[in-house]
């Protein structure tokens, strides 16, 4: 089991044929990953061989989703044009959409989001700013090495991407049902809160690893979510203790005002509903590694 994306999934990649799409569209396939054609409206009808593979590729979402079944989409397109393609993939009401993509002005992401609440959120947004999703051993959604961790028991979600790569490596022998890296911008598709969600209904995930950052409340949220809806083991890393007030540090989303946003904050916030975090990632793996042996 997994949550998200599985070994039935069928990916398509948004901006495949550029240097980036074009490089990770062959890491995917290299790790197992569904692909089975790009989109792109000036080379709809053309096909790129990627590691010996022939895909097609499309000039909308839609039409590829007729041709191939895709249900996954990652986005690779440049920022100025990333908010039309995700716009595009909410319109063909793809299940899954993955943008990958780093420098999305946020009021293009408020718009993107408001658009697809609109439309009643039948597309799963991950991102943007964001590593994609991972259920090793099944499938790869993004960027996050396939080779990383095997899979196994333990569901992960993190705003940062690194931490993402860390924890896995941490952790590798005992591995992940599922990793998604859900981006530390201020305006993202899925959060913290729907993830602990789908892992709770997961029969395969027995306990989850939380990473958060600095800045907003969505690690309070999910603090008090897990009071509330998870009964599942639940450890969690805080990423910000020495960053100083009213900087941005790294993601765009990561500044403190005041005590609002904090690292303590979050830290308080955790604890006080029994979750224990971390002083840095690798005593949050031991964390879990303590939950594991005793399951």
């Amino acid at each position: 089991m997994a949550i998200y994306l599985d070994k039935n999934s069928k990916i398509i990649v948004q901006g495949m044929t550029g240097a980036e799409g074009m490089k990770h569209t062959t890491r995917m396939l290299a790790g197992g990953s569904n692909i089975v054609g790009g989109v792109n409206p000036r080379k709809a009808g053309e096909s790129v061989d990627i590691s010996g593979k022939s895909l097609p590729v499309f000039g909308t979402v839609k039409e590829a989703m007729a041709a191939t079944g895709a249900n996954v989409s990652v986005i690779f397109v440049p920022p100025a044009f990333a908010k039309a393609a995700i716009i595009e993939a909410i319109d063909a009401e793809i299940a899954l959409a993955v943008a990958i993509t780093e420098g999305i002005p946020v009021h293009d992401s408020a718009e993107a989001w408001a658009y697809n609440v609109e439309k009643g959120k039948k597309t799963r947004l991950i991102g943007p700013n964001c590593p994609g999703i991972i259920s090793p051993e099944q499938s790869n959604a993004g960027i996050t090495p396939s080779n990383i961790a095997g899979k196994g028991p333990i569901g992960l979600v993190s705003k940062s991407g690194t931490l993402t790569y860390q924890m896995m490596f941490e952790l590798r022998d005992i591995g992940f049902s599922t990793a998604i890296g859900i981006g530390g911008d201020p305006v993202i598709g899925t959060t913290h809160i729907d993830a602990l969600e789908a892992f709770q209904n997961d029969p395969e995930t027995k306990a989850i690893v939380l990473i958060g950052e600095i800045g907003g409340d969505s690690e309070e949220k999910a603090a008090d979510y897990i009071s509330k809806h998870v009964t599942k083991p639940v450890v969690a890393y805080v990423a910000g203790f020495t960053a100083p007030e009213g900087k941005t540090m790294g993601h765009a989303g990561a500044i403190v005002s005041g005590s609002a946003g904090t690292a303590q904050a979050k830290k308080e916030a955790f604890e006080a509903v029994g979750v224990k975090v971390g002083k840095t990632p690798s005593e949050t793996a031991a964390l879990m590694r303590e939950i594991i042996a005793k399951l």
